[in-house]
């Protein structure tokens, strides 16, 4: 499946299953966003990241959007402690992590806990950790402030979200303890 039949599979669920959680997500970003923000980041944006954004642009309303935390996005899905970002949250955590050099910490070039060629999709609010599309290759990485980065832990964005779509079933069968859904809501113990 591609990353946009992958993100629809996932989003019939959360409608199917969590229709509350599922009418709260935002509309698409647009392509002059999209744009913007590359020519910001200085990175061009993965075509399966690109399409993804283009269905969902999880950035929070300005209203929403809270200036003390390091990032800010849909709050909890995929699981309690991360949330998808949306383009502005990634441009801001891309940001404070991306370096001169291209990597950091500068003197760690060959382990660095971040590249300028990975860009964040998913985060925990204080920005220390979450999930990555590389833009050389398409694969999904994990990254943890202070700790060895796992790259290629996803072949794609498709991939990831196929372990999304599957959580979210498991979820709506009673096969995942710490979470139910309530009132058409997903609820994290």
């Amino acid at each position: 499946m591609s990353a946009a039949e992958s993100w629809s599979h996932v989003m019939a669920l959360l409608r199917q299953h969590a229709p509350a959680d599922y009418a709260e997500l935002p509309g698409p970003a647009t392509e002059q966003v999209l744009v913007a923000a590359e020519e910001r980041m200085g990175v061009s944006l993965p075509e399966d990241l690109r399409t993804w954004l283009l269905q969902n642009n999880l950035d929070l309303p300005e209203e929403d959007f809270d200036d003390d935390v390091a990032c800010c996005g849909f709050a909890g899905f995929p699981d309690e402690g991360s949330f998808f970002l949306g383009i502005r949250a990634m441009e801001g955590l891309y940001a404070n992590y991306s370096m001169h050099g291209g990597f950091n910490p500068p003197d760690q070039p060959d382990n660095p806990f971040w590249r300028n060629e990975w860009v964040p999709f998913l985060s925990d609010q204080d920005g220390w950790m979450g999930k990555f599309i590389d833009v050389r290759d398409g694969r999904v990485g994990r990254w943890f402030v202070g700790d060895i980065t796992v790259t290629g832990e996803y072949e794609s964005l498709a991939q990831y979200f196929d372990s999304v779509a599957e959580k979210l079933t498991e979820i709506a069968e009673g096969d995942y303890p710490v979470c139910q859904i309530a009132e058409g809501r997903l609820v994290w113990s």
